[in-house]
């Protein structure tokens, strides 16, 4: 189902004249209707067009003939990794004929490995994200809404498992095999479903690979293709600490929960189970991450765990801001991690952000915040500056 609400996104590029842009984000996040909306002017250029996609394919300097015949200054090119070799012409174009260049794409591996670069750092960089709180508000069913993610046309879909199922198929197809990512495609299939089982755990090579069957380094390279097509990201682990033994080992998370849900091809999350906590737990953290690079403060996120099994969800910063998330609708107060966090570092809040009504702040500090008002204070920008 295509999704026809338009919805302001927060990302506001303000780019000069005299600069150029790359656009990122993971396949149907909005990426050509956010710069159709904003970009109404330029000259468009769409790289899944196949006579044009062959076209520049075989003679890239036909984009110069085609930019001087268009008479504009401003150049949208889509699904720009589709032709590695164009880079060196765009770069040609920027650079003696001062034109503006915003350029989209799913992912920037293709470029890198086709020889083509990333411009040299004269393009700034901007990531897509599927939609968050401060776009959509805080009244939306949460349950609905961790079920189906935050992708905009899965997010408004009346049938959004059947649209998860597609987009998977069709990450694997167009992503993967098109691109030729790997080899081995089934092996990869049942990786893409160790790694939803595994979906913000720790991350074991080992055990990943014996259930894909392959080799730990195969799937350390598997990860590596789902970062690189910004399908998910590592969550690294706090380290400084002295006095007490550390886990060290990364945490995985998929970009957005409705893909979990998706690879799994589970349509019900139910509050009070695990599969409902770690969904609800991704929602929080998937917020931090967009934050960060909306806000432009990009702060780093970390999670906190030590050898006897304390833990801390995420910390924002320099340990300026602990966090634990419980999707619990009751929070008792027990919160150990925190505490313990906190005596060991510079830590300016305890949050445990929770589906609790009402806000509340315990004896020791810690502030019992339910989702909503957390999401607010994020996007305010009182949580961290």
């Amino acid at each position: 189902m295509a999704c026809e609400h338009f919805i302001p996104r927060i990302i506001q590029p303000n780019l000069p004249a005299d600069r150029s842009m790359f656009l990122w984000g993971p396949r149907k996040t909005g990426k050509t209707s956010f710069l159709r909306h904003h970009f109404q002017d330029a000259y468009w250029i769409d790289l899944l067009d196949f006579d044009l996609f062959i076209r520049l394919s075989k003679k890239p300097k036909t984009l110069r003939e085609m930019l001087r015949a268009s008479k504009k200054r401003t150049v949208v090119i889509d699904e720009v990794q589709k032709i590695p070799q164009l880079m060196d012409e765009i770069h040609w174009l920027m650079e003696n004929e001062k034109y503006q260049f915003i350029l989209s794409g799913s992912s920037a591996r293709k470029l890198r490995r086709g020889g083509g670069g990333l411009l040299g750092g004269r393009a700034w960089r901007f990531e897509l994200y599927p939609f968050v709180t401060a776009e959509i508000g805080f009244d939306f069913n949460l349950q609905k809404a961790l079920e189906s993610g935050f992708i905009p046309a899965h997010y408004f879909s009346t049938d959004s498992r059947m649209d998860l199922k597609a987009y998977v198929l069709d990450y694997l197809k167009e992503e993967i095999q098109s691109e030729a990512l790997t080899r081995n495609l089934p092996a990869f299939s049942l990786f893409l479903k160790s790694a939803a089982l595994t979906n913000g755990m720790l991350l074991n090579y080992s055990n990943s690979a014996r259930e894909a069957g392959v080799s730990a380094k195969t799937i350390r390279e598997y990860y590596q293709i789902l970062e690189d097509t910004l399908i998910g990201r590592r969550l690294p682990p706090w380290k400084k600490t002295d006095s007490r033994r550390l886990l060290e080992t990364e945490r995985f998370y998929f970009f957005d929960t409705g893909i979990v849900n998706g690879l799994l091809n589970r349509s019900i999350l139910t509050p009070g189970t695990d599969e409902f906590g770690r969904a609800f737990e991704h929602f929080i953290l998937q917020e931090c991450w967009a934050f960060r690079h909306y806000s432009g403060l990009d702060f780093p996120l970390y999670y906190w765990r030590t050898a006897s099994g304390s833990e801390v969800d995420i910390i924002l910063g320099s340990g300026e801001v602990a966090i634990e998330v419980k999707s619990s609708a009751h929070i008792s107060g027990k919160a150990k991690g925190l505490l313990l966090f906190s005596q060991e570092n510079t830590c300016r809040r305890k949050i445990i952000v929770c589906r609790e009504p009402v806000l509340r702040i315990l004896e020791n500090g810690i502030e019992i915040m339910p989702w909503q008002e957390f999401c607010r204070q994020l996007w305010s920008g009182d949580l961290i500056r």
